[in-house]
């Protein structure tokens, strides 16, 4: 899990140190390009018109209680004469343009959103694509070291900040400012300097009283995130990994595990709702206080008969009218803030640079008949161990080299290394005559296929995963790819057929059925390379067996490389390398290691020790069955 110390900095630190508000600008200003995309003209006409709405409607709103008041004055003027049926007659156009002006302001109001509508949800499924397109470009190294549960929670929560923020701030916070600025005006005009001034300086002490305090309030709602990140990662690894959870009897570990997380958040949040209490209580007493001020110098005037009941009635209803938004402008900006904070967190991983990248010259792998080629290639993920010490080795266009070795001796980095998740350190690597670094990544994935020894399902129909290899295949090319990993039988045989879903993780199938289903898809892709990362080593014997049998169809004519744990799979290959260490220790056929009887003949006699073993235990079982059937 991120450091909660680090992270807390986070922000600040991904902008260079700036400021909080240079720092908030910077964030908005990414929105702009997704709010006024460059060559769309059509967005940009409704951005305008909406712009041109927005100040319709608070214009209008701004000249309604100005109706209001002389309507008062018309019927208070009227009263004190007697004249009833004239204070009737006279104020109701007035009224009725009042009414006619509220309605046209909400009108103008409603259209902006109407206009808005699309161009804000275009607008953040923009942004969400663009954020996921980034991470599936984004180095392996950075997918290992982030826990998925919480990545989905930052996306989750960045999105919908978006949404709320373009939301409150083009229909809260802006017209609000807008509306401030005119009554001020109208207030300076008709009254005097004294009511622009208290009613500017209640909104600022307001302004500056929610500024202080939420940013006091928002180290409870960092705390909040990180504790809601831990616990949903918690929770998900909980499930993905339910059978391992069940193997060992570890119910209640991982409820107290997940306890224990989701306690932070209650302390967090406990802390973030309570301290509410104070932020609210505090904008309560500055807004009544300034209310009470400027009510009473308006209440003077009219008394004075400096003004008028319509002008008392006046100012009234532009504090409420002010004063209502702003009122809310509170919740608007505790959330507007904790948004922006959201979408730092989502940029951020835009920020991420990938280590893998394409050079600028970068060519596409065009060759029909690829070799592979390592030339003292060394790497490592931690400079202070060395995973691989000057590899090199050939596998010409068709055949099949293999590598072997114990646990942790770099047998899958190699395979890393060819997909180029990984670039090189030292050395080169080549596929035919191109340099793998020279090489555009989306060509070079395009050429190899990868069968790994945990072969992992889309949560979708079996159909779905074989078609995942070339989506843009027929169903008949589906078909035969199922047809050649010898699995259209079995698929075929239940209720749903190709339609049937395989689960999570693909686990309604058993393994031999995910693999067939993995060499399915690879069949489909039709790549010139292939690599078998331990592809049978998690299979039972009889089912590895069969699954031999589908590989070496799969191989045949490809360029292959194995990484094989368990040695009778790679008898057949042209070339057999030993890993030790990191290093190439032996290398030759099945024959000619046998007949060096070194590492690789150890390596293989004890598998044969194991598989012997396991064979008589498995014939006394099923002997001792025999005799106490016939007992």
């Amino acid at each position: 899990m991120t450091n909660p110390s680090s992270a807390n900095n986070h922000s600040t630190l991904a902008l260079g140190g700036e400021g909080g508000f240079a720092r908030h600008w910077k964030i908005l200003s990414r929105l702009t390009p997704f709010l006024w995309p460059v060559g769309d003209s059509k967005t940009r006409f409704k951005i305008t018109l909406m712009v041109i709405f927005l100040l319709a409607s608070v214009i209008v709103g701004v000249y309604a209680p100005l109706l209001l008041k002389d309507a008062v004055d018309r019927l208070a003027g009227d009263a004190s004469d007697g004249g009833v049926s004239r204070a009737v007659a006279l104020p109701l156009g007035l009224i009725l343009a009042y009414g006619f002006a509220r309605m046209l302001a909400s009108f103008f109001s409603e259209i902006r959103r109407f206009l808005f509508a699309r161009v804000a949800q275009s607008a953040v499924r923009q942004i969400a694509l663009t954020v996921f397109e980034h991470l599936l470009c984004l180095s392996l190294s950075f997918h290992l070291d982030r826990r998925m549960g919480g990545l989905s929670r930052v996306i989750e929560r960045g999105v919908k900040s978006i949404e709320f923020l373009l939301e409150f701030m083009l229909f809260n916070i802006l017209p609000t400012l807008l509306q401030i600025g005119l009554v001020s005006i109208v207030l300076w005009g008709r009254f005097s300097i004294i009511f622009v001034a208290a009613t500017l300086l209640t909104i600022g002490g307001y302004i500056l009283f929610t500024l202080f305090v939420t940013e006091w309030r928002l180290q409870f709602r960092r705390e909040m995130n990180f504790a809601d990140n831990d616990a949903h990662g918690k929770a998900i690894d909980s499930l993905i990994n339910f059978e391992t959870v069940k193997y060992f009897g570890n119910e209640k570990h991982e409820k107290q595990r997940l306890d224990t997380a989701l306690k932070v958040y209650e302390n967090a949040a406990v802390r973030s709702l309570t301290s509410l209490s104070y932020v609210n209580l505090g904008q309560s007493a500055i807004i009544a206080v300034g209310l009470i001020v400027i009510l009473i110098l308006a209440g003077r005037g009219v008394v004075q008969g400096t003004f008028s009941v319509g002008d008392f009635v006046l100012v009234n209803t532009y504090l409420l009218q002010l004063y209502l938004p702003l009122d809310f402008l509170g919740f608007v900006y505790r959330q507007t803030r904790q948004s922006l904070t959201d979408m730092d967190d989502l940029f951020s991983l835009t920020d991420q640079t990938p280590e893998v990248r394409d050079r600028e010259a970068a060519t596409e792998l065009k060759t029909s008949s690829p070799d592979v080629s390592f030339d003292k290639v060394s790497f490592s993920y931690d400079p202070s161990r060395k995973i691989l010490q000057d590899i090199s080795f050939h596998i010409p266009h068709g055949k099949r080299l293999a590598i072997v070795g114990p646990s942790g001796s770099g047998k899958s980095t190699i395979a890393r290394l060819l997909y180029r998740f990984y670039d090189v350190q030292q050395g080169k690597i080549s596929i035919s005559t191109y340099d793998l670094r020279n090489i555009s990544q989306v060509s070079l994935h395009a050429s190899i296929g990868v069968v790994p020894q945990d072969t992992v399902l889309f949560n979708d129909t079996i159909y779905y995963n074989i078609l995942y290899g070339n989506p843009h295949a027929r169903a008949v090319d589906v078909e035969r790819a199922a047809r050649l990993a010898h699995i259209h039988e079995f698929v075929m045989a239940l209720p749903d057929a190709y339609q049937t879903p395989v689960g999570e993780r693909g686990l309604k199938l058993s393994g031999g059925e995910k693999q067939r289903v993995a060499i399915a898809r690879t069949l489909l892709k039709n790549p010139g390379i292939l690599i078998l990362d331990e592809a049978t080593s998690a299979l039972d014997s009889n089912t590895e067996q069969e699954i031999q049998k589908n590989l070496k169809d799969l191989m045949q004519n490809r360029t292959t490389l194995m990484i094989a744990h368990r040695l009778s799979t790679i008898t057949e290959a042209e070339e057999i390398l030993v890993l030790s260490e990191g290093k190439v220790v032996e290398r030759g056929t099945h024959a000619v290691l046998m007949k060096k009887g070194g590492l690789y003949k150890a390596m293989w006699e004890r598998q044969q020790k194991e598989a012997d073993e396991g064979l008589v235990e498995k014939v006394k079982k099923v002997d001792g069955k025999g005799k106490k059937t016939s007992a």
